[in-house]
């Protein structure tokens, strides 16, 4: 047995302990009234039944309804059985920038394409999960939830940096688009929710740790995998075959870089902690990281999101809450005083009838 609100039972047993103390009180006060009132025995002479054990009967019954009250209030249980709780689903917003910086090589091949081979392969390892994809540059293209998480990475892979029509990093418009896919899909409320960021620039223009507090106030947990580094690293150029043809340059003519400033990884760290268990990983010796998140999303849903077994408890307050109200109902049928038997005076014999002539004789007829 167990108990859903188990403080109710010191509490009930105090108030028993006072209401019995009070009843013992009240019945040393009465007997020294009587102490009070005249010599002991001829008082006790006076009376025509002693009212005390009856009192402490009463006393004893309503002590009980003390107790079996509080001892329902207490929400008393006990295990019924046991259910299977079914393998909880997890939805998985994959948002992946997808400016020109991230034809960078620090990350070989590249940042991109080694991020699209670890999303397919975070994809096949979490099986059971539904995916959706969000691309981004300067503005946001995305795939709606679903469980074919094949079409999803065939989504982000056929995309290239050159194909967004709008350059930039815009992960607060990323966010906020990744989040309306979630709250478009009626099922995913009911699932654990999950957007894996993985950038490797900051956001110059819009408010990315606001919108993710918005998404963490949902229950929805955002990981952000730091792609670039602090270390500057030069932007290949990039024909439309995929090979390389020199390097980006700006006006001038000199290289253009891309490195992630400290108010950038802040920006990205604070993303993540905006949101309940959300992980910030950052790439390092030649991975993205992603593989880390993997590991992590595989390990929830073989514990806390697995299928498990459960004991289910029936609660039983109604047996103690029927006996409390029984003992108050006895403790009200018992009085303190014994019942009277009403003793009816035995009426006088009837006087004998005289016959008629010796009635006349009596009267002094003839």
């Amino acid at each position: 047995m167990r108990f859903g609100a188990w403080i109710f039972l010191p509490i009930g047993i105090v108030i028993a302990l006072v209401v019995g103390l009070t009843l013992v009180f009240g019945g040393f006060r009465i007997k020294r009234a009587i102490t009070a009132f005249g010599d002991d025995a001829r008082v006790r002479e006076l009376r025509t039944f002693d009212a005390a054990k009856r009192r402490g009967y009463k006393g004893i019954l309503l002590v009980l309804a003390v107790l079996a009250t509080f001892f329902a209030a207490a929400q008393p249980q006990y295990g019924k059985g046991t259910r299977l709780v079914p393998a909880t689903n997890i939805d998985v917003v994959l948002v992946l920038d997808f400016s020109k910086s991230m034809y960078a090589q620090d990350v070989q091949p590249s940042r991109i394409f080694r991020a699209k081979v670890e999303i397919a392969r975070l994809v096949r390892e979490l099986r059971g999960a539904r995916f959706a994809a969000v691309a981004f540059a300067g503005e946001p293209m995305g795939f709606p939830l679903s469980a074919d998480g094949a079409a999803i990475a065939q989504f982000l892979r056929q995309l290239e940096p050159n194909d967004m029509p709008v350059g930039g990093t815009a992960i607060a418009r990323a966010l906020s688009y990744a989040r309306d896919l979630l709250a478009r899909d009626p099922k995913s409320r009911d699932h654990k929710r999950v957007i894996l960021l993985m950038t490797d620039g900051e956001d110059l223009e819009g408010n990315p740790v606001e919108v993710a507090k918005n998404i963490g106030a949902e229950g929805t947990t955002v990981h952000v995998v730091q792609i670039g580094g602090v270390t500057p690293e030069k932007i290949p150029e990039i024909d439309e075959t995929g090979r390389v043809i020199g390097w980006r340059t700006d006006d001038q003519g000199r290289p253009l870089l891309t490195q992630l400033t400290p108010d950038g990884e802040k920006q990205l760290a604070d993303v993540a902690q905006a949101t309940p268990g959300g992980l910030i990983i950052k790439a390092e010796q030649g991975s993205t990281g992603i593989d880390q998140i993997t590991t992590e999303l595989r390990k929830q849903m073989k514990s806390e999101l697995a299928e498990r077994v459960e004991n289910v408890y029936a609660d039983i307050y109604y047996y103690p809450l029927a006996l409390a109200l029984l003992l108050l109902i006895a403790e009200v049928l018992v009085s303190e005083a014994p019942r009277r038997r009403i003793v009816r005076p035995t009426p006088p014999p009837p006087r004998p009838r005289l016959p008629a002539r010796k009635l006349g004789a009596a009267r002094g007829g003839p």
